[in-house]
């Protein structure tokens, strides 16, 4: 549970919204004696608070957290519009915060840093439990016979390997936190924002001036695309819920993001009935994105690309199993006819950042298969593909089918 303090009514609503949609759970509080009212009686992973409130303001809730050994350990983030100055920043962080964030905040980021940081949190608690845990386990270790000394050994073992685990997982999750902090995005929009201008204003009659100027805009949106395709990938590691979902409402909406793709390569899609599964809409619909997209991209000269999507019911969780009426796995396969690729590099094409293309012909950070491979295998699927240089690609894609209920799965 994440609790929200700010004495604004109309500042909480929409920050609950935006948990609310990534399915996280929250509570409010419109005063900083309200919110350690709210501490006391209940438990929370988070909190995310206004600086500037009437009576108690955020830094002197953040002090009176840090002073209690049931509440020092809650993250705390601070927003505010107001204190922007460089000696407030560093008095939020001196009382105990983990990020001051300052307003309007970016949905994104602010999203980014609440799932590292209640990630940090449930880390620290596993570290802190495991560290229990070996200490009773060394004393009763300790207290028992003889002979139980090298389970002892063995147990403690495997303590201090989870924790040297549990140690890395967060220092990898702090770095990732200071990369995202520091904006990684707004650089790139900056440059090619300011080169735009420079060429519009300045460089219109320069030919050579214009083309290298051309060269750096687009060398800025491949690092944009680059930055968001790397979250998209680190994202796929957190929790959520699967649920009953129609690949055809999906791929309608794929079809439609890239209808003037389409219209301009003068593509045809042929498509069939898919069946319904159990995932989670959003990274299946990105799947279909980067597969059909490739499909777009990767076509030969010339050649207006023909794409066929086709579904069959499957009995096992195999690319070669047989059909039936009513199995519990489904086999999707995505053709086309475009440049295809030597298939003695099957599994390079799903490895990050690999890339069979030369990228001053085909753009593209050498991602896109590999968020789509990572996001099958959570989905308890599989992933594969035949191809051959100039005659075009086949992905197949096996899922499980509504029939076979899933509840809950780490995706």
């Amino acid at each position: 549970m994440i609790l929200i303090v700010d004495d604004k009514r109309e500042n909480i609503l929409p920050l609950k919204k935006i948990l609310e949609l990534h399915g996280m759970k929250s509570d409010s509080a419109e005063s900083g004696e309200e919110a350690l009212r709210k501490i006391l009686k209940q438990n929370y992973s988070l909190i995310i608070m206004d600086v500037q409130m009437p009576g108690m303001d955020g830094f002197e809730v953040a002090e009176a957290l840090a002073g209690s050994n049931k509440t020092k350990d809650i993250p705390v983030i601070f927003l505010s519009a107001i204190n922007k100055e460089k000696k407030y920043i560093s008095k939020g962080y001196e009382t105990g915060c983990v990020d001051y964030i300052t307003k309007p905040v970016d949905p994104d980021l602010l999203i980014l840093k609440v799932k590292t940081f209640l990630k940090l949190y449930e880390q620290q608690n596993e570290l802190r439990d495991y560290r229990d845990l070996l200490s009773k386990e060394i004393e009763i270790r300790k207290e028992a016979q003889q002979s139980l000394e090298i389970k002892v050994a063995e147990r403690t073992k495997e303590l201090l390997a989870k924790n040297e685990e549990l140690e890395f997982r967060n220092h990898e999750l702090q770095q990732f936190t200071w990369v995202v902090s520091h904006d990684l995005k707004e650089p790139a929009r900056k440059i090619g924002m300011f080169v735009k201008l420079l060429e519009e204003r300045y460089l219109v009659d320069d030919e050579r001036a214009f083309d290298y100027a051309e060269r750096t805009i687009r060398s800025s949106e491949r690092m944009t695309k680059l930055i968001d395709d790397l979250l998209d990938y680190s994202r796929l590691s957190s929790h959520v819920e699967l649920q009953k979902t129609d690949l055809n409402e999906i791929l309608g909406e794929v079809l439609s993001d890239l209808e003037y793709l389409t219209d301009q390569k003068k593509a045809t899609i042929k498509l069939e009935e898919l069946p319904l599964v159990i995932g989670i809409p959003s990274q299946l619909r990105q799947v279909f994105q980067n597969l059909i997209g490739n499909a777009l991209k990767f076509s030969r000269d010339g050649v207006p690309p023909v794409i066929e999507i086709t579904s069959e019911i499957i009995e096992e969780k195999k690319f070669d199993s047989k059909t039936t009426k009513s199995g519990p796995y489904c086999r999707i396969t995505i053709e086309d006819n475009g440049i295809g690729f030597d298939e003695v590099y099957l599994d390079k094409i799903f490895v990050i950042f690999q890339r069979l293309n030369d990228r001053s012909s085909y753009e593209g950070t050498g991602i896109g298969l590999a968020i789509a491979k990572k996001i099958i295998e959570k989905h308890n699927g599989l992933i594969t593909a035949s191809s051959e240089t100039g005659k075009g690609s086949k992905f197949i894609i096996v899922l499980p089918c509504h029939q076979k209920i899933i509840q809950t799965q780490e995706i």
